[in-house]
C-alpha cells in the first residue's frame, strides 16, 4: 500500500463560491497512472467546505439560497463577539457541509455519478487563496 500527497491551488471570490474540482483531482490520478485505490480530498480551514453536486448554475444558486435560509449571513453570531468580525455564518457553514469527502478509484477513474461533480464550496466573507490536500492511497 502506498500514498500519495497533491494539492489542488484555488481562489475563490468568497462567501458562496461554488469551484468544480473534478478535472484537478482526475488530472492527479492520470499523473500517477492510479488504478485502484481511494482519492480523499480536505480542505483546511474552517470557513470552507466539500461536498458532491451536479455543477450547473440553476443548483449553484439553490445551494446559496438555502445555505443563508438555514444559517443567514447577516445574524448576529457569538463568534463576531470573539473575534470582532463578520464570519460566524461562514464556520457554521462550512461545519454543516464539511471539510472533506472520499471517493475510490476503479479502473484509473473517479467512480462518480454522470452528473456529479465535486466542488469546493466557500463560506468566508472574503477572497481566499486555498490549497486542497487530494491524499491517493493505493
Amino acid at each position: 500500500m502506498g500514498t500519495i500527497t497533491e494539492y489542488i491551488p484555488i481562489s475563490t471570490n468568497g462567501q458562496g463560491d461554488i469551484i468544480d474540482i473534478t478535472s484537478m483531482a482526475q488530472e492527479i490520478i492520470h499523473t500517477y497512472n492510479v488504478q485502484s485505490g481511494i482519492l480523499c480530498l480536505f480542505v483546511p480551514g474552517s470557513t470552507a467546505a466539500l461536498t458532491t453536486i451536479e455543477y450547473e448554475p440553476g443548483l449553484q444558486k439553490d445551494i446559496n439560497i438555502l445555505l443563508e435560509k438555514l444559517i443567514p449571513r447577516n445574524e448576529h453570531y457569538h463568534h463576531h463577539n470573539t473575534w470582532h468580525d463578520d464570519n460566524g455564518s461562514s464556520h457554521l457553514r462550512a461545519s454543516m457541509i464539511g471539510p472533506s469527502i472520499t471517493v475510490p478509484i476503479v479502473d484509473g477513474a473517479l467512480t462518480l455519478g454522470t452528473w456529479q461533480q465535486i466542488v469546493v464550496i466557500e463560506c468566508d466573507t472574503r477572497k481566499r487563496n486555498r490549497k486542497i490536500v487530494a491524499q491517493i492511497v493505493y
